[in-house]
């Protein structure tokens, strides 16, 4: 029995050895692969500076009429991932892709994730590039972040469209999320390994080339709850409480696109975006098949609609 005891603490041990020992090499060729990839991360856009720090953004197309594309949370590569609707619009529109702290090139940040803060960075930055007049077009989040913004920027605004937009009072936002797990995932380097190992590719079948692809990968990993959408994640609950207080102005232009079929976001999906527009003057819901991320597969037809809703 002592044998056996010996022989069974001993293998326990060299198990455990040879994890601690894997667990090694995985942190350090995360180091290693952080590094390299750092160089081969592709620059775009222009570095505007807000409050000491450095906001990503790109302008893109020559129209008359400006669009601020603003993305959904965790979106690691906002102006890479809207690259097909910015192929759309920009024939007719001057598009602005606005990479919040935290997300793409922009730096990471220690400020509070406040909606206000959000908000007031994004607004200086346009100001800064003397952009004082656009619509605004929002991801998921932007919904959020977006009602404030049109409240308090009225005159700038001239219309806010959701692309499967957050809503103030949809379910699920009081969640405790496992932040501190996120992170150390990250820190570990068992986040890239199981990213590699997934062999999932949220991108596969879509209009993006494989430079484009990898440009993503790195910077989803560079990005992958870092300070900034850390903060952000933990702030959301409130962020959301806020905006209950909140309603788009009844003047302003409001179009809503809304995935058919919501899966586990919210069974009310649709009601709660036409209840949105109900009194706006100028509201309208259009409903699309196609999952969160709308503008992977819908943009020549967000892009039709969105003009001729704003000719009307």
């Amino acid at each position: 029995m002592k044998k056996f005891t010996r022989i069974l603490l001993k293998t326990i041990a060299i198990i455990g050895a040879i994890g601690v020992l894997l667990l090694a090499i995985v942190f350090t060729v995360n180091i290693i692969c952080n590094k390299i990839e750092q160089g081969k991360i592709e620059p775009y856009g222009q570095l505007v500076a807000v409050n000491g720090e450095n906001m990503n953004i790109t302008i893109q197309g020559e129209g008359a009429e400006t669009i601020v594309l603003l993305p959904g949370f965790g979106t690691a590569a906002p102006t890479l991932d809207f690259q097909p609707l910015i192929e759309e619009l920009a024939p007719h529109y001057k598009v602005v892709s606005v990479e919040p702290f935290g997300y793409g090139l922009s730096d990471d940040t220690k400020k509070e994730r406040s909606t206000k803060n959000i908000v007031s960075e994004i607004h200086e930055a346009l100001q800064t590039l003397k952009i004082d007049k656009y619509m605004l077009m929002g991801h998921s989040i932007a919904g959020i972040y977006g009602l404030d913004y049109v409240n308090k920027y009225p005159d700038e605004v001239t219309a806010f469209i959701g692309i499967d937009s957050s809503v103030p009072t949809q379910g699920g936002m009081d969640t405790e999320f496992p932040i501190k797990s996120l992170q150390l995932l990250k820190k570990s380097g068992i986040a890239r390994v199981a990213l590699k190992l997934s062999g999932s590719d949220p991108y596969d079948g879509l209009a993006y080339d494989d430079e484009t692809k990898e440009q993503i990968r790195m910077i989803t990993l560079k990005n992958f709850y870092n300070t900034s959408t850390s903060n952000e994640l933990s702030d959301i609950a409130q962020n959301f409480k806020a905006a209950e207080k909140l309603t788009f102005p009844k003047d302003l232009p409001l179009l809503l696109f809304v995935q058919a079929n919501s899966g586990g976001i919210e069974k009310n999906w649709i009601p709660l975006h036409e209840e949105q527009v109900k009194n706006s003057v100028h509201g309208k819901v259009i409903i699309m098949d196609g999952d969160h991320y709308l503008h992977h597969t819908k943009s020549r037809e967000i892009a039709e609609n969105l003009k001729i809703f704003m000719e009307n």
